[in-house]
């Protein structure tokens, strides 16, 4: 009897030795298991080192194309023309997602009177995007520019041709005037280099957002805007 206590008492303590074993070790893996593992982390390694490479080429571009970028005496400026940190930002104006960022880009220039904003206008998703874009660039010549955008990127549902020009008399402008001075040449060669730029930076959809020389590669909605700026300041 003693002899079969002991045996008992022997297994007790395996047992418990296998569980303590387990805990701070993990259970065991599979062969496979491990490297497939080791396959995942390969993956990763590789997707952050591509990931880095792209951030740090569209960063080299952008630094390439700053007097396009920043200094375009056609582009509009919101905000303060001579403030120390430029945020560039390319949109359409039936982009849902760029709707969904203006409340905190306006915000930002409300808070911080030394950001300048850069409106590149990039009209890639609707027929309609393009008779925005140039209305839009063509009320600058009536001095109306600014109310005229907010009042565009305030519209929500589907923009039409009918309600573009309805907003456009809403806001105060000239409607027959402003049909006439966005189809000028020079409004189309505006959105013609806005469009090669965008091909030089690789920017593919909309919103993209720049600060100073460096490309945010995050989508729209996670964007700390006050914190890029005041990274910006210290860079």
């Amino acid at each position: 009897m003693a002899s079969f206590i002991f045996r008992i008492g022997l297994v007790g303590i395996g047992l418990a030795a296998g569980v303590l074993l387990t805990m701070v070790l993990g259970e065991a893996q599979p062969p496979e298991n491990i490297e497939q593992a080791r396959i995942d982390a390969a993956i990763d390694a590789y997707a952050s080192a591509q990931q880095a490479e792209r951030e740090a080429a569209s960063d080299a571009s952008v630094a390439n194309s700053a007097s396009d970028l920043l200094r375009d005496p056609d582009t509009p400026v919101l905000g303060n023309p001579d403030g120390d940190v430029s945020l560039i930002s390319f949109f359409d104006y039936t982009c849902v997602f760029c709707k969904a960022a203006e409340p905190r880009v306006r915000q930002l220039l409300e808070n911080d009177d030394g950001v300048r904003l850069v409106l590149k206008d990039f009209p890639i998703l609707t027929p309609e995007s393009l008779t925005a874009s140039k209305a839009a660039l063509a009320s600058a010549r009536q001095g109306l520019y600014e109310n005229y955008h907010n009042a565009l990127m305030d519209f929500r549902g589907q923009l039409s041709e009918a309600r573009i020009f309805e907003i456009a008399q809403e806001v105060g402008l000239d409607v027959d005037r402003l049909r006439d001075d966005m189809e000028s040449p020079e409004i189309a060669e505006h959105i013609i280099a806005n469009f090669n730029l965008a091909r030089a930076l690789r920017v593919f959809s909309t919103p993209t957002f720049i600060v100073n020389d460096r490309m945010i590669h995050q989508p729209s909605a996670e964007i700390d805007f006050p914190a890029r700026i005041a990274a910006a300041r210290i860079d």
